[in-house]
């Protein structure tokens, strides 16, 4: 099985328009020899695919630094299709040097490595395992986070108390009025009006991860955004809608960020999600608006953040709802979603102080304020608070019990 790629079509800020028309001419060239790639890949056809990698490469020397940054994922990821094409056509000296490459260029998905069976040819030898096993450390997202079970409940630091925005707040108000939020909710159960509410979110906006979200970041105008420029938001913007309109209903919640631990600074990626705070059981739960998630344990009760995580850590069984998916295109496995995806997003967590509406978007004398949750054998535990510029504020914490307390 191929490891995909995927464009990042991020836009590097530039004085120049000259390099701006660049980076937009090599983006299209990008798309197009991403479909070459995996046309060769498809064929077994190394020979084309090593030719089109070269010229590839040719032309992205060519760009500025600014200018490879977006594009600097292609190459680690062509290299590594291209090693399995040529161990799928049994060329093992090739096979280990493109496969080196991908990881010299910052290729360190261990776990995928591991199962792909394009590599079974070359699995079992000395150099396969001795390129591999380093990047156990970094790649294998499970292990990792196993050795982050460890926090400090004795942890005294002072941190602001969390707050989240009443019922009445003019804005939630008109956000429950404007999209009829209690009809959406429907008339069952506390625990079915938030599901409702979620699976509305997911189904109303299309998940975007490639591009940023809307300058004015609140659900009124974002969903509006949505509409009139057929565009979608990323976690983050679906997590801060979903918030919104759980608030408006009278439920507490927050959006939480969860991130990797990434030593190396090469991971960008992480995923908001929601925790709601569910009255009737006396707990959190997790809420997934991207992916129109929530989880079980195996008597089917629905867990917190929190508890998947332990139970991550503990080899615990999880059950993921049958209905999850990405953009109601793509079906979610327990494994790829959990196992995976999340098992390296679940290291540091991250949310904000104040849950409310419009928290984000920027105004002059607004500082957003975030405590961040960190596992004891994090590499950087310091400073105890940090003040990135004027605008935002963060705290850090080792105390799980400061960080999941109930409102």
């Amino acid at each position: 099985m191929k490891q995909l790629i995927f464009l990042l079509f991020t836009m590097i800020v530039t004085t120049s328009y000259g390099q701006i028309q660049m980076n937009k001419d090599f983006e299209k060239y990008a798309t197009k020899q991403d479909s070459l790639f995996m046309d060769a890949y498809n064929r077994h056809d190394a020979k084309t695919f090593n030719k089109l990698l070269t010229a590839f490469i040719s032309k992205y020397n060519d760009l500025s630094e600014a200018e490879k940054k977006p594009f600097s994922g292609n190459i680690t990821s062509a290299y590594y299709n291209l090693s399995c094409t040529y161990a799928l056509v049994d060329d093992k000296k090739m096979a280990l040097a493109y496969l080196k490459k991908s990881i010299d260029a910052g290729y360190f998905n261990y776990a995928h490595i591991l199962v792909d069976s394009d590599l079974d040819k070359i699995r079992d030898l000395k150099e396969f395992r001795s390129m591999v096993e380093p990047l156990r450390k970094i790649g294998d997202f499970l292990y990792i986070l196993k050795k982050a079970d460890k926090y400090n409940f004795n942890d005294k630091r002072v941190l602001p108390p969390f707050t989240y925005q009443p019922i009445d707040n003019p804005n939630l108000a008109a956000l429950r009025k404007a999209f009829f939020l209690d009809s959406i909710a429907g008339n069952g159960n506390e625990v079915s009006r938030i599901i409702n509410l979620m699976h509305w979110v997911h189904d109303l906006i299309p998940h975007d991860g490639s591009h940023g979200n809307p300058v004015v970041k609140n659900a009124l105008s974002m969903i509006a955004e949505c509409k009139r420029d057929h565009r979608g938001l990323n976690c983050r913007g679906l997590a801060t809608v979903l918030n919104e309109c759980l608030l408006s209903m009278g439920y507490k919640s927050r959006f939480i960020t969860c991130l990797p631990k990434d030593s190396l600074k090469v991971d960008n990626d992480c995923h908001v999600i929601n925790m709601v705070y569910a009255a009737s059981l006396k707990k959190w739960l997790w809420i997934d608006p991207t992916f129109n998630a929530y989880i079980m344990n195996e008597k089917g009760e629905l867990l917190s953040i929190e508890e998947v995580r332990e139970r991550l850590i503990n080899d615990q069984p999880l059950i993921l709802n049958p209905d999850a998916n990405w953009n109601r295109h793509q079906s979610q496995t327990k494994e790829e979603y959990l196992y995976h995806y999340m098992a390296k997003n679940l290291y540091l967590l991250e949310c904000p102080i104040n849950s409310e509406y419009n928290l984000e978007t920027k105004e002059s004398g607004k500082v957003a304020t975030y405590i961040r949750l960190l596992p004891l054998d994090y590499f950087d535990q310091s400073p105890d608070k940090l003040e990135m510029g004027t605008t935002i504020l963060k705290y850090n914490t080792n105390n799980p019990a400061v960080f999941w307390q109930k409102p």
